[in-house]
């Protein structure tokens, strides 16, 4: 009963402040938030009802599940970005830019945080300081993706943005695997080149082959039935599929074998997109059944997010310094490389702002860096602290971007809005 309450209030309490922040017409993602902040431990969940409002972290968690699935299906849904017809006019772009930005934000926050260090050694280390600079190069697919199809987003500036989405955390995932390598080779005094190099390899290599097949097997299966419904069925059952998988790690000698949950979803979806005729009109379906999880999502992200981090004033600083750089970092290398490869003037001029969200690849970026020890708390602080801020203002940020942009129109009204709008303007004129 509690959590199937829970996850009643946790909905509709995300969609009763979509219907408010509509009024400053704020994107839904930034009401889902909020939503959660509200019902979460230091709001709602202080009365100690369990179902009423998450009443601790450990209760939030309790419902990761539903993250790593909501995950799942976005992963998927950006492989459909990655059609080879589409690749073939935008693929080197995306992929120069996507690979230019995050390393270009990476670099300015390990240098910002590195000289930081030298003010405070003890509570900012070098180790901890190289794991934020991969931390900063990961964006939120979630987040841009939900501003895009909220407002139906349409132009050069939507295309190329989420190719780039889905290859910066990419980009991102091998940028942190090597920092975490070095920084735990820092902490421990010496250097594995397992974790620093083979790892990485091993993860990324694997997950795009077990993607690729599912995506194969996919299509295979998918062709014996005609009904949208079994489709349908069918599509959420290899999603469910690939999530699991992406589950298993274990230990073969000194290698690590693992598996990332996005790249393994996203290389299926993108797969599957390319060897199958109807996947569009699959892919819209699939988009509207996922919507009250994707509710969920973000007002679960919203009761997640640790407000204690605001106690200690060193991480604060901590965290503005690296808001600051990685921002800067996001924008200037966004702009200048998109320049570089020659994409249209809105491009350039608007695409930094729209990478700007950060949520759920570095909040688990922040969580494997636990394994450092007080290193880790203070990595896991920091983004916490980053997450909160970026996940509040990042989505109405792109919308802004993408409004200036020009590939933000007003949504056309419905012959019923049109009726009530012709009687109204009849009543005023009367």
């Amino acid at each position: 009963m509690q959590i199937l309450l829970a996850l009643s209030v946790a909905m509709l309490s995300g969609l009763l402040m979509s219907r408010l922040t509509k009024i400053w017409n704020l994107p839904a993602v930034t009401a889902y938030l909020v939503a959660g902040i509200l019902i979460g431990p230091y709001c709602l969940g202080q009365i100690g009802i369990e179902g009423l409002g998450f009443v601790s972290h450990e209760n939030v968690s309790s419902f990761s599940i539903i993250s790593q699935v909501a995950l799942g299906f976005i992963a998927f849904s950006m492989g459909n970005e990655f059609r080879i017809s589409e690749l073939k006019k935008i693929g080197k772009q995306a992929t120069f830019v996507a690979i230019f930005q995050a390393l270009t934000a990476t670099v300015f926050v390990d240098a910002a945080l590195i000289a930081l260090h030298f003010a405070f050694p003890e509570q900012l280390p070098v180790s901890c300081a190289i794991t934020l600079g991969a931390v900063a190069a990961a964006t939120a697919p979630a987040a841009t993706l939900m501003v895009v199809k909220q407002y139906k987003s349409q132009g050069p500036l939507t295309k190329i943005l989420l190719p780039i989405v889905a290859l910066d955390d990419v980009v991102g995932l091998i940028v942190f695997a090597v920092s975490f390598g070095i920084a735990k080779a820092l902490e421990q005094g010496r250097v594995d080149i397992f974790s620093v190099l083979v790892d990485p390899i091993i993860e990324i290599v694997l997950s795009l082959a077990v993607g690729g097949l599912l995506g194969v097997l996919f299509n295979f299966i998918e062709r014996f039935f005609h009904s949208r419904s079994k489709r349908l069925t069918i599509s959420v059952t290899f999603v469910f599929i690939a999530v699991a998988i992406s589950m298993i790690s274990f230990k073969l000698g000194p290698v690590t074998v693992g598996f990332s949950s996005l790249l393994v979803c996203m290389m299926l979806g993108t797969v599957f997109c390319n060897l199958c005729d109807f996947s569009e009109e699959l892919m819209d379906r699939m988009d509207r059944w996922t919507a009250p999880i994707m509710v969920l999502f973000f007002v679960l992200s919203g009761a997640e997010l640790e407000f204690t981090v605001f106690g200690s004033w060193v991480v604060i600083l901590i965290g503005i310094v690296y808001i600051i750089m990685r921002s800067l970092g996001k924008m200037l290398g966004a702009r200048v490389s998109s320049k570089i490869v020659k994409c249209e003037p809105q491009v350039q001029k608007y695409l930094g702002i729209t990478l700007l969200p950060q949520a759920g690849v570095a909040l688990g970026m922040s969580l494997t860096a636990l394994e450092l020890g007080p290193t880790g708390v203070i990595v896991r602080n920091v983004a916490l602290f980053a997450v909160l801020i970026y996940e509040l203002i990042g989505p109405l940020l792109t919308r802004i971007a993408l409004e200036r942009a020009g590939e933000i129109t007003e949504k056309p009204l419905s012959p019923r809005a049109k009726a009530r709008l012709e009687k109204k303007k009849a009543k005023q004129k009367a």
